[in-house]
């Protein structure tokens, strides 16, 4: 029993920023103080990403402006995608000094921060022939590892805040059939999510979940 009400209020904290990170009017009149507390503390790390965002497009705009970085609030939370060619060249994974540039401006808007970043390395859907690479896998991967380095080894973030993922070509943001949409799912996304230590009782949110979802 105490496993599944720490499961169900897991899913309820990510609910909870989930609809804040999507606008949503989130009624709290009824619930208990604890997840009243909650609440207002995951709207104002929230509100923290927005003001990030706002700085992040900022320092970017001229990255922005050439379509080689997008910066997008979502489910998902804070998104950073930078478009690989700005990072690597092809079918390697060491970052080049314009990769640093752009890598560098990112750092120093989500260096001070406390929350969690995750780097997620993606590729197109074409195979590695000429490549020390297995497969794009293993490119991806490696990529994502080499930013996580990159910001703790030379911007001093503590690497207990990251995490790296490749998902190779199975993630891609739209079709791979010409050199435009090739060229966006090659990328690197730096996702930043609020991260609560919260807990939320399990009555209060099963007596007011159906008002919470409207």
């Amino acid at each position: 029993m105490e496993k599944s009400m720490k499961k169900f209020s897991f899913y309820f904290v990510a609910a909870v920023m989930m609809m804040i990170l999507a606008g949503c009017a989130i009624g709290v009149h009824k619930r208990s103080p604890q997840d009243v507390q909650t609440i207002k503390s995951l709207s104002q790390q929230l509100e923290d990403l927005r003001r990030a965002k706002a700085r992040l497009e900022s320092q970017l705009h001229k990255e922005i402006a050439q379509g080689d970085v997008s910066i997008t609030m979502g489910k998902r939370g804070l998104v950073v995608t930078v478009v690989a060619e700005v990072l690597f060249d092809s079918g390697k994974a060491k970052i080049k000094s314009q990769g640093q540039t752009v890598l560098n401006k990112v750092a120093n808007v989500l260096g001070p921060m406390s929350d969690s970043i995750a780097i997620e390395g993606h590729t197109d859907n074409v195979p590695i022939k000429f490549s020390s690479w297995k497969s794009n896998w293993e490119l991806s991967t490696q990529r994502a590892l080499n930013v996580v380095h990159y910001f703790e080894d030379d911007k001093g973030i503590n690497p207990q805040r990251m995490s790296a993922t490749g998902y190779g070509s199975h993630h891609p943001v739209t079709s791979n059939d010409t050199p435009e949409g090739k060229q966006m799912n090659r990328r690197v996304e730096i996702i930043v999510l609020p991260s609560s230590s919260s807990n939320v009782s399990n009555a209060s949110a099963a007596d007011d979940y159906d008002e919470f979802i409207k």
